[in-house]
C-alpha cells in the first residue's frame, strides 16, 4: 500500500522524465486535420525540432519545455474549445499556432482575455495585427497587406489593370477578404464590374464548388486569375483549372503562397503561378544566411524533406519566446510582452522587428514563381518548386504607423493596445 502511494506520487509530480517545478508547457493549436493540415504538419515537424534543440540546451530558464497541442480543424468553435483548455487545465505560459486566420484572431482574443501571449504562425488577414491586434497576440508571419503589396508591384509592371482584365476567387471568410482587398488596392482592380471575383464557403468548399467557379471563370476568359485560397482549398481549385484546360490561357497568381500548398497542387499544375512568402528553403541560400541553412539542413536530417514557410514559422516562435523570456528573466506575461515590443532579431533569413504599436513582425517579402515541371522533380526530394524573382524588404511592405491609425479609427477601434498590468 505505501509502495503504491509512493509510485502514485513519483508519478504525479514527474512527466517524461521531468519533475513539474522544472517543465514550462506550451501550448499549440494546429490544424492537424481539415483543409489545412498539410500547413499544420510542418508546424507540429518544426516544433519537435525546436524543442529538442532547446530543451538539450537547458531548456528556458532552465525548465524544460513541453509543448501540450490541440487539433484546431481550422475551426473556430473547436479552437476556442482548445485554448480554453490549453490555459484553464493544462496551464501553459503561450499558445501559438494558426493557419486560418478566423481560428487565429478567435486565439488571440481569448488569450488577450485571460492574459496569456498568443503568437500567430500562418495567420495572414491584416485583421490579426489590424483591427483585432490585442497587446497579449504577436504575429511571425507577414500579413495579406504585405503580401499584396509585393505582388502588387510585379502585376502592374506585368498585367497592368488597364489592359489585361483580373478575376477573383475568394475564400469567403477574414484572411480571403482582406487579401483581395489588398491585392485589388496594389493592382488597380477595384472596379469590380470590370475585374469580377465569386466567393467559395470556408472550410467546407467542395471539389464540385470550385469546379462551377473556375467555370465561371473561364466564361469571362480573364487575363489573370487570382486564387485567394489556402492550403487543400487552392490545390483542389487550380487541378481544376488544369481539367478544363484553362492553364495556358491565363496566368494563375496564388497571392500567400507555401511549400506544402506547391507539393499538394503538384509540379505539372503549378508550373508558372506566381505568389508570394515569407521565406523558403530556397532563400537562404540563396541570400546566404546561416541560421536558416542550418535550420533546412536539420529539417532535412530529420524529416527527410524541406521545411516550408509553416514549420519555419513555428521554429521561429519558439526560439523568440525563449530569448524573451529569458531576456526579461521571468515567465509573466507582461514582462515577456515588454521584451519583445521593439526588439530586432535575426533567425532564418535577414533581420526581423517585432513593432511595438501592432506587434506585426516586420520582415522581407518574396515574389516567387513556380519552376517548370523538370527543374522540380530534378531535385532529391521533387520539391524545389520555387523560383525567387523580386524581394521587398519589410520597412517598404508594411502598413506605416499613419495607415494603421487610421484603419483602426475607420473600425471604432483605438490606435492603442490594450495597457499591461503595472
Amino acid at each position: 500500500m505505501i509502495f503504491s502511494l509512493a509510485l502514485s506520487v513519483v508519478f504525479l509530480w514527474s512527466v517524461n522524465g521531468y519533475a513539474y517545478d522544472k517543465i514550462v508547457k506550451i501550448g499549440l493549436n494546429y490544424p492537424r486535420t481539415g483543409p489545412y493540415s498539410v500547413q499544420g504538419l510542418d508546424q507540429i515537424r518544426a516544433t519537435e525540432l525546436a524543442v529538442n534543440e532547446i530543451n538539450s540546451n537547458g531548456g528556458i530558464l532552465e525548465k524544460k519545455v513541453k509543448v501540450v497541442w490541440r487539433d484546431s480543424q481550422s475551426r473556430v468553435d473547436t479552437t476556442i474549445s482548445n485554448v480554453t483548455d490549453l490555459i484553464d487545465n493544462e496551464q501553459v505560459k503561450m499558445v501559438f499556432g494558426g493557419s486560418a486566420s478566423n481560428v487565429a484572431l478567435a486565439a488571440g482574443r481569448l488569450c488577450q482575455e485571460k492574459r496569456i501571449i498568443f503568437f500567430g504562425t500562418l495567420t495572414y488577414s491584416t485583421a490579426t495585427t489590424g483591427t483585432h491586434a490585442h497587446r497579449h497576440t504577436f504575429r511571425e508571419c507577414y500579413n495579406a497587406w504585405m503580401g499584396a503589396k509585393a505582388i502588387g508591384g510585379y502585376l502592374k509592371k506585368h498585367f497592368p489593370a488597364k489592359q489585361k482584365k483580373y478575376f477573383y476567387i475568394t475564400a469567403d471568410y477574414t484572411w480571403g477578404d482582406t487579401t483581395e482587398a489588398s491585392v485589388r488596392h496594389f493592382t488597380g482592380t477595384k472596379d469590380k464590374e470590370r475585374h469580377k471575383g465569386i466567393k467559395t464557403s470556408f472550410p467546407d468548399a467542395t471539389e464540385k464548388e470550385f469546379r462551377k467557379a473556375i467555370l465561371f471563370a473561364g466564361m469571362l476568359k480573364p487575363d489573370v486569375l487570382v486564387l485567394v485560397l489556402f492550403g487543400r482549398n487552392m490545390s483542389t481549385a487550380i487541378r481544376q483549372v488544369k481539367i478544363l484546360g484553362l492553364e495556358n490561357k491565363i496566368q494563375i497568381i496564388v497571392p500567400n503562397l507555401t511549400l506544402g500548398m506547391a507539393q499538394d497542387g503538384g509540379p505539372r499544375v503549378m508550373q508558372g503561378v506566381i505568389g508570394t512568402l515569407a521565406w523558403c528553403w530556397q532563400v537562404p541560400y540563396q541570400y546566404d544566411y546561416p541560421k536558416g541553412k542550418i535550420f533546412v539542413e536539420s529539417f532535412v536530417k530529420r524529416y527527410n524533406r524541406y521545411p516550408s514557410t509553416s514549420g519555419a514559422c513555428a521554429y521561429t516562435i519558439l526560439y523568440q519566446y525563449k530569448q524573451a523570456v529569458e531576456r526579461a528573466g521571468s515567465f509573466d506575461s507582461s514582462s515577456v510582452i515588454r521584451s519583445l515590443e521593439g526588439h530586432n532579431y535575426v533567425s532564418l533569413k535577414d533581420e526581423q522587428m517585432w513593432r511595438k504599436f501592432d506587434h506585426q513582425s516586420v520582415q522581407s517579402v518574396f515574389t516567387v514563381k513556380c519552376k517548370p515541371e523538370i527543374d522540380v522533380i530534378k531535385d532529391r526530394f521533387h520539391l524545389d518548386y520555387f523560383e525567387i524573382i523580386e524581394k521587398m524588404t519589410g520597412e517598404e511592405a508594411v502598413r506605416t504607423r499613419e495607415e494603421w491609425n487610421a484603419l483602426r479609427l475607420n473600425s471604432g477601434m483605438p490606435i492603442d493596445l490594450e495597457k499591461l498590468p503595472d
